[in-house]
């Protein structure tokens, strides 16, 4: 396996491979790995994400998975990156994480089989596919600003080749506490069933990225929280959580809600059941 990151190196943006504790770029030049400013680990034409795939998200929302896996869309304006700031807009409450697997495509890929798929990604990274649920009542179907709002899609720390997704924990902490814990062996579709289905129709290109769902529990987190998406043999992607301090404007547009299906997807699709109410924020 190789690692290859993405920084500002003296101004530019420079694509540098991980060599222990520090960054070395095709010129020679070097940084350490924690001194390094990050910059997403490639460039996507476009980011899809599936909505439902590991098994302990489905039994938390007392549902059952579709008969093949159903996406949406997250805006590249979305993109962020290791050691980025995420943005909870004023007036918003429901941000929520959602750690993740994601998978970068290396070629121009179409029409392909599930057994083809592995020779048309580049590697795997870490995601986080934060969503801003106070808009779930609006944008449930296409959760455009439910998972597109800028910040929302941060990725790293590196790109890393060769990985073997079979078998690899995944583990998402919130202030050093673990809040997510989850496997790969729980996704219903793996990775290459997730690049073949997105590639009948649509054609990924080299930089394109595909999240492949996230495991049981994820909840809110507010301003001043660090997070952070830890996954076996890709390393750990860190995040903290700001306080927009322009508000949502309230002359166009639906507005913020609290109503029981936002309330009811923040916390797991069972909070009335466990007695939870809105956190005062």
């Amino acid at each position: 396996m190789a690692e290859y990151r993405r920084i500002l190196l003296d101004g530019a943006a420079v694509r540098v491979r991980r060599e222990g504790d520090e960054l070395v770029s095709a010129d020679g030049r070097t940084v350490g790995v924690d001194d390094a400013v990050h910059l997403p680990p490639c460039v996507p034409s476009k980011i899809i994400a599936v909505h439902l795939n590991h098994r302990s998200r489905v039994e938390e929302f007392m549902t059952s998975l579709p008969p093949a896996p159903t996406y949406f869309h997250k805006p590249t304006s979305a993109l962020n990156a290791h050691k980025g700031a995420i943005v909870r807009p004023e007036r918003c409450k429901y941000l929520n994480y959602e750690g993740e697997v994601a998978i970068v495509i290396g070629r121009t890929a179409r029409n392909i089989s599930p057994d083809e798929a592995g020779d048309y990604i580049a590697g795997y990274t870490i995601g986080n596919d934060y969503g801003l649920h106070d808009f779930r009542d609006t944008d449930a179907g296409s959760m455009l600003r439910v998972k597109g709002s800028d910040t929302l899609c941060p990725l790293g720390p590196g790109l890393v080749t060769d990985w073997d997704f079979h078998g690899k924990r995944l583990r998402t902490y919130v202030n050093g506490e673990v809040v997510q814990d989850g496997s790969t062996d729980e996704m219903e579709w793996d990775m290459h069933y997730l690049v073949a289905d997105i590639a009948r129709t649509i054609t990924l290109y080299p930089g394109d990225v595909l999240l492949s769902g996230t495991p049981a529990n994820s909840r809110p987190v507010r301003p001043g929280d660090v997070v952070e998406v830890e996954v076996e043999g890709l390393g750990r992607l860190t995040n903290h959580i700001v306080n927009g301090p322009v508000p949502i404007r309230d002359d166009c547009g639906a507005q913020p809600t609290e109503s029981e299906e936002v309330i009811s997807t923040a916390f797991g699709g069972d909070w009335e059941f466990r007695g939870i109410r809105p956190p005062k924020r």
